[in-house]
């Protein structure tokens, strides 16, 4: 009798587990397709995203667990970079439209002999102009009289320390004072600023007052300086102001010559030769007959470029400032040139 009973029993038991390990036999390899689909799907939108931002990468100061600070990197992405506005877009200038369609917030032209304005546009301003600050410094240089092949040693104090870029003019590096005029200039490296205004007479401080006393000479009455490279946002001056600037720098042959050159190699012991090309694309391209130019940019500023070159023969000094996208002033200058070659000399501003 009692096995009678016992046979059902244990008969269902087999039953259930029998089709329970069916069933997990069907359901391992769905949920194991279904994983490996999910892994996919995130590899997909990481790579995806990867794509969508690409980073670029910062330095900054930071202590570490001694109380020493030391330079970490961050990385950045470009799309943050980009949605930091220039002072003059803050102030709403790139919104003004003009006959031209320029991208600039701001120009200026001028027939340089006569000083007549054949364009204007928000022309009454005062805004940050980056590196054109080294024409400037290049006028300081040149005032000094110091000998220009006189060697010159990179140091720890001419590094950046206000925007943390990078350069190829490494601590130690030896060049003569005429081969860091020249990169400064043609090639806008800070550094090689920083080594000159080094090398003046009382140092880097006796440099920037020199730079603000000629600034006075030249009556540049809405122009500061607070450093030789233009990387701070105190540098400052008028579109006007930046005339007087170029009018003075193109005065002086080595400048005109160091500004215009479109490439140089520098070399160094123990090293390959460091390439450096204009920072100007029109000087590059030579269809232009460009007698003096200099090019700047820091997030404050925009895109910068003055320069002094001739129209159907005729001298004329252009100014844009804070010009969006990295072509946009060259495009500009372009748009002037054209304007002007098709406008008869004589009628005037527009």
């Amino acid at each position: 009798m009692t096995s009678n009973r016992i046979t059902p029993y244990w008969g269902w038991r087999f039953i259930f587990a029998t089709v329970a390990i069916v069933a997990i036999s069907f359901a391992a390899p769905i949920a194991a397709q279904a994983k490996a689909s999910t892994a996919s799907t995130v590899t997909k939108h990481k790579h995806k995203d990867k794509r969508k931002y690409k980073h670029t990468h910062r330095y900054a100061s930071a202590p570490n667990k001694r109380g020493v600070a030391t330079r970490s990197k961050v990385k950045v992405t470009n799309a943050l970079l980009q949605t930091t506005p220039s002072l003059a877009q803050s102030t709403g200038l790139h919104r003004i439209p003009d006959i031209l369609g320029l991208r600039s917030s701001v120009a200026l032209v001028i027939d340089q002999q006569t000083n007549e304005t054949l364009f204007e546009k928000n022309a009454n301003v005062v805004l940050p102009i980056a590196s054109i600050t080294k024409l400037m410094t290049a006028l300081v240089v040149t005032d000094a009289h110091q000998p220009m092949d006189e060697i010159l040693t990179v140091s720890n104090e001419d590094r950046d320390t206000e925007k943390g870029s990078r350069s190829r003019l490494r601590t130690g590096l030896q060049l003569t004072r005429g081969e860091f005029l020249l990169l400064a200039l043609m090639a806008s490296e800070n550094r090689a600023a920083f080594t000159l205004s080094s090398n003046y007479p009382g140092g880097r401080e006796a440099f920037v007052t020199a730079m603000n006393r000629k600034a006075q000479e030249l009556h540049m009455a809405d122009t500061y300086f607070a450093d030789p490279t233009g990387l701070t946002r105190r540098n400052v001056s008028s579109p006007a102001d930046l005339v007087k600037l170029v009018n003075a720098a193109y005065a002086e042959p080595l400048i005109r010559s160091f500004s215009t050159q479109p490439m140089h190699e520098a070399y160094v012991a123990g090293r390959r030769p460091l390439h450096y090309v204009n920072s100007n694309r029109l000087v590059r391209a030579g269809q232009w007959e460009i007698g003096l130019q200099k090019t700047g940019y820091i997030s404050e500023a925009g895109r910068c470029l003055v320069m002094q070159a001739k129209v159907q023969d005729r001298p004329v000094i252009m100014i844009f400032l804070d010009s969006t996208g990295k072509v946009a002033r060259f495009a500009d200058a372009q748009r002037v040139r054209h304007w002007l070659e098709e406008k008869p000399w004589g009628m005037g501003k527009l």
